[in-house]
């Protein structure tokens, strides 16, 4: 299993998420299925060679077929897969499933070496194609429990992990890991490359999971990955929702978009036990619209007619305790969380409810509520995601990359009430919504003492323009609101690290926002190392500051394990919808 700072080809990738074996089916029981499923397969030729075709995987990218793969061609932005059918073909696929379009180019590509399906909506009809040859069904293992929102989908789903392994590792099983920074497999973890892969991994993935034991699984769920039909023929036990707030934009275009893309995982035909999150009107919504059974949960204020409520929080060092009270039967569970921030209170509420609410669990509510209670579930580390590598001065790593992120990160900082001032590193994502930049500006002044903008992710635009679109409305914060936060623009990125940790004192907080865990910055196409949990646990050690030992595994290596010598980057995430 490769480690996660390792940088692998796509035939590599690909290839770690399949099972040693597979269920496997014929080319006419594939037809059979999509066409009872009502997509209308037409298969050419029509003939018993070709129904007795056997398929025993799938793949969207021809450079990662492998023998007896269906290829499944789908129309691109700039090409047509099935342009690559003959490069398909010779590394062994069994067959194409494609379009209309897609048929005569397969054709002139190999003529009739290989049954082609055609259908009207390819990317809908991958995943349960996928689901049928991996022998995925909406009873089979592992129990899936997904997780979508702006905010907090990768702590959540750390948090629902931590719980279920507890919960079932007395059994002699494990549990997996879908997100963001890893996909685990028990205590497998190789690098992800998106926060939802394409369905056909998600589909093998499944098949490897029960190969290896896997009981249950927790999976980020992204907007991309939903409105790119990515986690299609898949059938979640329980769905949970965290928040929405303004993000992804670029893709939706509306908020109201962005709701509907959320809103089609919390249907019966895709979930069955939905948790849904009522602390804002989106949180309301989505439970209006959600179909099949709905379980509601409040955690912040006084909500009416909900079911779960988080009741008598109190901070128990950088953490919280709380009590999750039950509205209709009185029940009461008492657990904590030892990361910052109550916005992971929330996280660990949803975490809670869902296991507790999950449908045909092989574990009792008594068992769960023990487990809350005594094992400490939700004091784990999630890389990224309000990570701390020093108390004196606190150093914080966070991922908060949107306006709602940035003040809930800002708001925790402030709640511990320290007496120093809060020095805050920020940047935005180029190509991304360029509405949100000003006003991520404007926050930061707003609620920060020292704000360095620095840069994010430029990828294909200028950084300089982007810094100086967050600089404007921090700017016009500081000048409208009479503040006296002090503005500084620096890049590159480590040069701002090095100077938010200079001008600390211990008394301070120095806040990295915006890259959590990711590890190379994207330049125009050209991948720039950095690590903010490394920079900025040198620039501590340089300042003759002790910052925590790096823990996790998704850490990049540095000078600080290996006397200097930098691994090559993993590819980081573009997908956190």
């Amino acid at each position: 299993m490769p480690t996660p700072d390792a940088t692998l080809s796509i035939a590599e990738q690909d290839s770690v998420f399949r099972p040693r074996k597979v269920h496997g089916t014929t080319v006419g029981v594939l037809t059979e299925e999509l066409q009872a499923a009502g997509y209308e397969p037409l298969l050419t030729p029509v003939g018993r060679r070709e129904h007795e075709t056997r398929l025993s995987g799938a793949a969207m990218n021809p450079q990662a077929v492998g023998p007896g793969d269906l290829f499944v061609a789908v129309s691109g932005a700039r090409a047509h897969g099935a342009d690559y059918s003959r490069q398909a073909v010779d590394a062994g696929a069994a067959a194409v499933l494609t379009d209309a379009a897609g048929v005569d180019r397969v054709r002139h590509q190999v003529g009739y070496r290989v049954p082609v399906l055609q259908v009207q909506r390819v990317r809908e009809a991958v995943g349960p194609a996928a689901a049928v040859i991996y022998g995925n069904t909406a009873a089979s293992e592992p129990a899936l429990f997904g997780v979508t929102g702006t905010n907090g989908k990768t702590t959540t789903t750390y948090f629902l992990r931590s719980l279920l392994e507890e919960l079932h590792r007395p059994r002699g099983q494990h549990t997996g890991l879908i997100g963001t920074i890893e996909i685990s497999a028990g205590q497998d973890a190789i690098p992800s490359q998106l926060t939802t892969p394409e369905a056909v991994q998600l589909h093998s993935l499944m098949a490897l999971f029960r190969e290896r034991g896997i009981a249950a699984a927790a999976m980020e769920v992204s907007s991309h990955a939903i409105s790119y039909r990515r986690t299609a023929g898949l059938y979640y036990d329980v769905a949970g929702f965290t928040n929405l707030t303004q993000d992804h934009l670029d893709l939706h275009g509306t908020m109201e978009e962005y709701f509907a893309a959320k809103a089609e995982l919390f249907t019966r035909r895709r979930t069955r036990t939905s948790v849904i999150t009522v602390d804002d009107l989106w949180g309301h919504q989505m439970a209006s619209v959600a179909t099949g059974r709905v379980v509601t949960l409040a955690t912040a204020g006084q909500a009416a007619e909900v079911d779960w409520q988080v009741v008598d929080v109190e901070s128990d060092g950088m953490g919280h305790r709380f009590t999750l009270h039950h509205a209709r039967t009185g029940e009461r569970l008492r657990t904590r969380t030892g990361l910052p921030g109550l916005f992971n209170v929330s996280n660990a509420a949803l975490a809670a409810v869902m296991v507790l609410e999950a449908p045909d669990a092989p574990y009792g509510r008594q068992e769960v509520a023990e487990v809350l209670q005594e094992r400490d579930p939700f004091t784990i580390s999630v890389p990224g995601r309000m990570q701390v590598l020093c108390e004196t001065p606190a150093a914080i790593v966070d991922f908060a990359h949107n306006p709602d992120a940035m003040i809930r990160t800002l708001d925790a900082a402030a709640a511990t009430k320290r007496e120093g001032r809060i020095i805050l590193v920020i940047g935005a994502a180029g190509e991304r919504d360029r509405s949100k930049r000003p006003t991520m500006g404007a926050i930061a002044a707003r609620m920060a003492d020292h704000v360095i903008i620095s840069d994010d992710d430029p990828h294909g635009e200028d950084p300089a323009q982007i810094r100086a679109e967050v600089m404007a409305g921090a700017r016009e914060a500081v000048e409208s609101g009479g503040l006296t936060t002090q503005l500084e623009e620096i890049a590159p990125r480590a040069e701002a690290i090095e100077r938010a940790v200079a001008v600390a004192s211990p008394d301070d907080t120095v806040i990295l926002a915006g890259r959590g865990h990711e590890v190379h910055q994207d330049f125009a196409g050209e991948h720039r190392p950095i690590d903010d949990r490394v920079e900025l646990s040198e620039a501590l050690l340089r300042h003759g500051h002790s910052p925590w030992e790096i823990m996790d595994s998704t850490v990049r290596q540095s000078s600080l394990q290996t006397d200097g010598v930098r691994n090559s980057p993993a590819q980081q995430s573009d997908d956190h919808g």
